[in-house]
Parts: C-alpha cells; structure tokens; sequence
C-alpha cells in the first residue's frame, strides 16, 4: 500500500511532477497553518515529503501563483519567498465589459447601472468594499428577479447582493442612489 501506484498526485504534486508548470494557490490566507507549512516546503525546496514514500522533488521549479485577499496575515516565512503584486479594481469600461461577459443574458443597461453604483460604493468608506465578483453576482440577482433597469428602490431593497455587512448597506442607503444613477448616466 505504501508505494507510488497508490499515491493519487494532486495538484500541488502534479505541479513537481510535470514540467513546466504553473501552480495556482488562491486566497492562501484562508489555509490552515499545516498547509501552509506544507507549502513553505514546496516554495523552499520544489519538493513534497511523503512519510511513506520519502521526498518527491522537481526537476525544475514550477511557476507558484498565490493569492491572498488579507483575510489574515500569512506568515514570514512564506512571505519572504513572493514577489507582491497588487491589483486595483477594474476602471468602470473594463468591469461592464466583464459583467457583460459573465452574464450576457443581463440589459446593458442593468449591466452599466449597477457597476456604476458598485464603482461609487467602492469609493465610501467600507468594511468589505465590493469586488468584481459581487458586481456579478448583483446583476444577476437583479436579472433573476425580472429587473431590466436599476432604480433606487430597487438598489436599496438587493444590497445584500453586493455588501456583506449591515453597516456597508447602512451607510450605501444614506447614499442618494438616484443621484448616482443619474450622474453616471446609467
């Protein structure tokens, strides 16, 4: 039982094994410490230790990608081993763009207005300001429920589609959402 022929390779195995490689670790931050641990060894050494089996290592290193959205600090030591890169959102062209794509079935219009809201929220002083992916998701729970255009009442009454917590919805109603819809010319 203890040999290679029943080791199923997984991704990060995969990524020493098969060259060249690209391995993708997304929101390392949400990892447990023992996975992160394990991944320092990865990032350390290109190799992978198998009590069983003994230290599997990679002939050539694999291009490591993490990602983190600061839910908690990771610690030193895997940090010292990453070149950062930060990413800003998107400008409002490229985000529509994007919000089109992923739910094309949604007006352009509905699609214009609730990025433009979501761009202006971005700028309040949030928790949680909201990503690419609750734009998305806000669209289409606006889509599914029937809606072609976005009014205030209806911004007001589906923010919990777009903020995650009771105090971003709190301060997004004191917002004059018609204004914004207005301004943005969505």
């Amino acid at each position: 039982l203890y040999s290679r022929r029943f080791l199923i390779a997984r991704p990060l195995l995969q990524a020493l094994e098969i060259q060249p490689s690209v391995l993708l670790v997304d929101e390392v931050d949400r990892a447990d410490d023992e996975f992160e641990a394990f991944l320092l060894e990865l990032l350390s050494e290109y190799s992978v230790t198998v009590p069983e089996l003994g230290t599997l290592r990679a002939a050539s290193p694999p291009v490591v990608v993490l990602t983190s959205n600061r839910t908690r600090e990771v610690h030193d030591a895997l940090k010292r081993r990453c070149l950062y890169h930060w990413f800003d959102h998107p400008g409002f062209e490229r985000e529509l763009a994007i919000v089109r794509r992923r739910q094309p079935q949604v007006t352009e219009r509905l699609a214009a207005q609730v990025t433009a809201v979501v761009q202006t929220l971005r700028t309040q002083d949030l928790l949680k300001p909201p990503g690419v992916a609750e734009t998305i998701d806000w669209a289409e729970a606006l889509d599914a429920l029937g809606a072609t255009e976005l009014d205030a009442e209806l911004a007001v009454a589906t923010l919990g589609s777009v903020l995650k917590y009771r105090e971003d919805a709190d301060r997004a109603r004191s917002l004059d959402l018609s204004a914004i819809l207005a301004a943005r010319g969505a």
